[in-house]
């Protein structure tokens, strides 16, 4: 692992017992505070994006609208929001998802993508996958291009990567 990478990982604050017990929570905002890391996460994430042709990033609510707009401005992209139901004002698509604790939904904006796109989803963390699949079921009904999905940090041992079928590229920049 480079120095960057080691970097990163030092800063992440490990939270347990959070939101329940037995938990063990990994904060990426402290990444964000550390213009250091920052940097880093910028310059990595380009590096591994400048030449895929990315036309739109996609942020997943909440913690992919803080790196999913740097990444767009860095790689001449547009970017768009993947909320929660009931918070995009203008007409939406939708994809429902089961979780843990129950079902939940996942809304774009029917008019954020086309068929000439190439996207690029970003989200902090891959745990489970659960939202990251309907979010990139959802932007597959759109029939982009082409899908890349990036995360910051996967936890291994959960192995959210095998949600993803070969047609879609994945990457985290961190593993723990």
């Amino acid at each position: 692992m480079n120095m960057s990478k080691e970097k990163l990982i030092k800063s992440i604050r490990q939270v347990p017992d959070f939101p329940i017990p037995g938990i063990l929570f990994y904060d990426v905002t402290t990444l964000f505070k550390d213009a250091e890391c920052l940097r880093i996460l910028s310059d990595t994430m380009y590096d591994m994006y400048k030449d895929k042709g990315i036309t739109k990033v996609v942020g997943i609510e909440s913690r992919g609208f803080i790196m999913g707009p740097v990444l767009a401005t860095r790689l001449n992209a547009g970017f768009v929001t993947i909320r929660k139901p009931g918070k995009l004002p203008a007409e939406t698509i939708e994809q429902s998802y089961d979780k843990e604790y129950g079902k939940d939904t996942v809304q774009i904006h029917k008019d954020a993508i086309n068929e000439n796109d190439v996207i690029l989803l970003h989200d902090d963390l891959l745990a489970t996958g659960g939202t990251m699949k309907a979010a990139c079921e959802l932007v597959k009904k759109m029939k982009p291009k082409k899908v890349y999905v990036n995360f910051i940090i996967e936890l291994k041992e959960l192995n959210g990567m095998s949600l993803f079928g070969d047609d879609v590229e994945v990457e985290s920049i961190l593993s723990v």
